[in-house]
């Protein structure tokens, strides 16, 4: 049994700082014994991580080191990953901490090595004895077990089926599932210290992650709880090391044959119940609805989510291929055959006791070899890592197992695709088809590789890659106009029509029974006025309500009314937003309205010899004359106006939007931006663009300036503006959603690009020599090179005393000749430059411009210091 010296010993995980000492787990001489003996899976060497990466410098996570290799698929935060597959599957039956799947579902919580002995867990409810147990009696008291266990989330493969239809989930690829030995006492142990009463039914679970809708929490039945064959457990070692941090650190539950949404994570209560769990988690998370349920329905109707029949506990059955690889190429001389690999699991410890290959689209069918890695730890009644292994009288499967199959090398050349599927020993089989549904999760229908010959070499796709990267023989399909769901895979059947191309069923913006004809006259009388209309795909909205509450502030909405404002809403606009819609709906055009309204609003229909450039009714029309490039990823682009005398026409403060066409696809990509030239300046405009090149968190980078690093000098492109909800009108005075106030200082957050609307309203107060607005500047980059329009910062910095601008500027990847501040812009700095000020004569303004985690932080933090939400404003 585990003690606590060597909880103690072990090598810490958690810390505030960047740079966290610690080394992978050595087995004892014990472990080594019994590893030696065995003929068992040891775990892959693992390498715990030691630096935090970047991307989560600037999130609640920021204490968490973690592998760069995993994909996100839920941007940069919550930290949400899977390994890339053929990774997965090559570590071998265990998995190592650092490439195992993480789903959270907000911030992971820091736990201080110190503070874990005295973790702390109530088990509560209908039991005879509540108690409160902390981290030293759950080692010390109870019988400590090792055992291999796989945990898949519900959502694995769940890319296939955004493809066929966005679900409400993220788009996991198919390496959502991974295994290790977990170690710690069973469940029901601890409960049979407690007595459930008689009419307990269930244990309900709550974690240590408060989130919007509250503590993540879920139930399980407490009959199989008690059930041994079911070896629900808690866990605080994974393959013989604490648990990190992602992973549930110090404590979390572990339900075996079940989804991953069942384990929970940083585990601080058990509550004994007669009834399922009524946590929000629990309702509105895990479900399989009915498939004729759509997103809007399950929306408009709550009660589907309470409908206990639809929620999910047992993992059903599955299997992937991971060799052939995604994109592999074979030689059709290499070799007579190919070993075809990949791996499946089932639920509820049921067996999978089939694995089949076809390649003739299911008509005939080969069985694979299967290898039970699982079935060695059943001949070992040994300790492990501080807990017995003791799984010689089970019969019950938790892990998944890996098949293989031989095939000659001519029938894959006559064949088109590799479909594999898998049954377990209650005769559970994967579908052809897939099914649908409002969440995505379950995906399980037979896995198919596509196989394509050219020039000697077979290459074969996969369905689909995680995330937003790109590729897949279903993205490729869908593409070119074929129908997933026509029960071929999209190809075209003999004898039907040529595909068109089918587009993803649209968000609902209408209420549903508004019947109400507006004329064209009555549209037009709200293009000026209190009441802006505008029109998105023939129906009119009334933008007033949400005058205030619009990111880019009243004026955007003001510049659409009395427009068919459909292209650029629908080009900027989240699934989120269009949802919103519906609130604001008041009416259809009718069509010879419509058509008038079409004709009558062509581009840039305002005479080319006008004083000022904008309009924010109306896009112009400008040219690309001259591209500089300022540093490897920086551009500075200068636009003609339509003639040399003419005058932008942008506040101080505003933004323009820009449309251009990608040049490699054609696609109409619509940005704002903040011109970087002087607001005086005739004939030009110049706008500095940091360019995001692809990676592999990010493979799409930045569409729009990755497109504009492709415009050749003389293409057309169009602006329309002003936009924004921030004005400076100079000496202090500001417009913030149309209201004035007086600002006594400045204070100006931004990091990488962020610094051009900064240094537009910075540059406008350091000319104006009247104008005594102080102003403070911090500016978060990597390197030196990475500063923006520093020469110009300086200048200022120079030319006016330290009470009227303060520049500072903090890198993450600073030289070592580097005299400035080191690190990102973080709460110590915040709390050291950005003091809440208020007096008689004005209120101070926090300008924000960077990356959405920056700004989510920093908004967080400058909350917590005191700051009013009305005081803050994100361009």
């Amino acid at each position: 049994m585990a003690t606590i010296t060597q909880l103690e010993l072990s090598p810490s995980i958690i810390t505030t700082k960047s740079v966290v000492p610690q080394i992978s787990h050595q087995p004892t001489e014990d472990e080594i014994s019994v590893l030696s003996t065995y003929d068992i899976p040891r775990p892959p060497p693992s390498k715990e991580p030691t630096e935090v990466l970047d991307i989560d410098k600037d999130t609640p996570d920021k204490h968490v080191p973690r592998d760069p290799r995993l994909i996100r698929l839920t941007g940069v935060h919550p930290f949400n990953v899977e390994a890339p597959l053929t990774a997965l599957y090559d570590e071998g039956f265990l998995t190592s901490p650092e490439l195992f799947y993480v789903r959270n579902h907000g911030y992971v919580p820091e736990v201080r090595q110190e503070d874990i002995p005295d973790w702390e867990l109530s088990i509560e409810g209908l039991v005879e004895h509540p108690i409160v147990l902390n981290f030293k009696q759950i080692l010390t008291e109870f019988q400590q077990i090792t055992a291999p266990i796989t945990l898949v989330c519900a959502g694995n493969r769940r890319k296939e089926q955004n493809q066929v239809r966005k679900s409400k989930g993220f788009s996991w690829g198919a390496a959502g599932v991974s295994t290790a030995l977990f170690t710690g006492p069973l469940m029901s142990a601890i409960l049979q210290k407690v007595k459930p009463h008689r009419k307990a039914k269930y244990v309900c679970m709550e974690g240590a992650d408060k989130l919007p809708n509250g503590y993540y929490g879920t139930s399980v039945k407490l009959n199989w709880v008690m059930d041994p064959n079911r070896g629900v457990m808690l866990a605080h070692k994974m393959n013989g090391e604490p648990l990190r941090p992602d992973h549930g650190r110090p404590l979390r539950a572990v339900v075996p044959g079940q989804i991953g949404g069942r384990s929970v994570k940083w585990l601080k209560k058990l509550i004994i119940t007669d009834r399922p769990s009524d946590n929000w988690y629990h309702i509105y998370d895990n479900r399989v609805l009915p498939t004729m349920i759509s997103p809007e329905l399950s929306a408009k109707e709550p009660k589907w989510w309470y409908d206990e029949r639809y929620a999910i506990y047992d993992l059903n059955v599955n299997s992937a291929v991971v060799y052939p690889q995604h994109e592999e190429q074979v030689s059709l001389s290499s070799s007579s055959s190919y070993k075809a690999r990949g791996y499946a699991y089932g639920g509820g410890g049921r067996r999978i006791t089939r694995v089949e290959v076809s390649l003739d689209k299911g008509r005939t069918w080969k069985l694979a070899d299967i290898e039970y890695p699982e079935d060695k730890y059943r001949e070992v009644e040994q300790n492990l890592y501080g807990g017995k292994i003791d799984m010689s009288w089970q019969e019950t499967c938790f892990c998944w197992c890996f098949w293989c199959l031989d095939i000659p090398t001519p029938e894959l050349e006559s064949s088109d695709a590799i479909l594999v599927r898998a049954m377990d020993d209650a005769l559970n089989i994967q579908p052809r088809d897939m099914y649908w549904s409002v969440l995505g999760m379950m995906n399980n229908p037979w896995f198919r590789v596509t196989i394509t010959k050219k020039d000697g070499y077979l290459k074969f796709e996969h369905p689909t890659q995680p995330a937003l990267i790109p590729g897949g023989w279903m993205e490729r399909v869908k593409k070119n106009g074929g129908d997933l769901t026509n029960g071929n895979w999209g190809d075209a059947i003999a004898g039907e029509e040529k595909p068109v191309p089918v587009e993803a069923p649209k968000i609902n913006m209408k209420k549903p029974d508004l019947k109400n004809t507006i004329s064209l006259d009555e549209f037009k009388s709200h293009k000026t006025g209190p009441q802006p209309w505008f029109v998105l795909e023939g129906e009119v909205y009334d933008g007033t309500p949400f005058l205030e509450g619009h990111p880019g502030g009243a004026q955007s909405i003001f510049s659409a009314a009395g427009t068919d404002a459909t292209d650029e809403f629908m080009a900027i606009h989240s699934e989120t937003a269009k949802a919103m819609m519906v609130d604001y709906h008041i009416g259809t055009l009718d069509s010879s309205s419509q058509e008038a309204l079409s004709n009558g609003q062509e581009e840039d229909t305002l005479s080319p010899s006008r004083d000022i450039f904008l309009d924010s009714r109306v896009w112009a029309t400008s040219t690309l004359s001259e591209k500089a490039v300022i540093s490897p990823d920086t551009r500075l682009f200068t636009f003609k106006l339509s003639h040399d005398s003419q005058k932008l026409g942008l506040p101080v403060g505003k933004h323009v939007m820009l449309k251009i066409n990608d040049p490699s696809t054609d696609e109409t990509i619509i940005r704002a931006y903040t011109p970087t030239s002087e607001t005086n300046a005739i004939g030009t405009m110049e706008l500095l663009v940091k360019i995001y090149p692809s990676t592999r968190s990010y493979p799409n980078g930045g569409k729009m300036t990755i497109a504009m690093d492709k415009l050749p000098l003389g293409t057309t492109v169009k602006f329309k503006g002003p936009i924004g909800k921030f004005e400076y009108l100079g000496k202090g005075e500001a417009l913030l959603n149309g209201k004035q106030r007086h600002v006594q200082s400045f204070h100006m957050i931004c990091a990488g690009s962020g610094i051009t609307p900064i240094y537009q309203v910075l540059r406008a107060v350091m000319q104006d020599a009247e104008d005594s607005t102080s102003c403070l500047v911090l500016d978060g980059n990597r390197t030196e090179a990475d500063i923006l329009c520093r020469p110009e910062l300086d200048e200022f910095a120079a030319q006016n005393p330290t009470s009227k601008c303060d520049i500072i500027h903090t890198l993450t990847q600073p030289s070592e000749t580097w005299t400035g501040r080191k690190g990102r812009i973080s709460e110590d700095l915040l709390r050291e430059y950005v003091r809440v000020e208020k007096s008689k004569e004005g209120r101070s303004m926090v300008l924000i411009c960077g990356p959405e985690a920056l700004e989510t932080a920093v908004k967080k933090i400058l909350l917590g210091m005191g700051w009013d939400e009305s005081d803050l404003v994100f361009f």
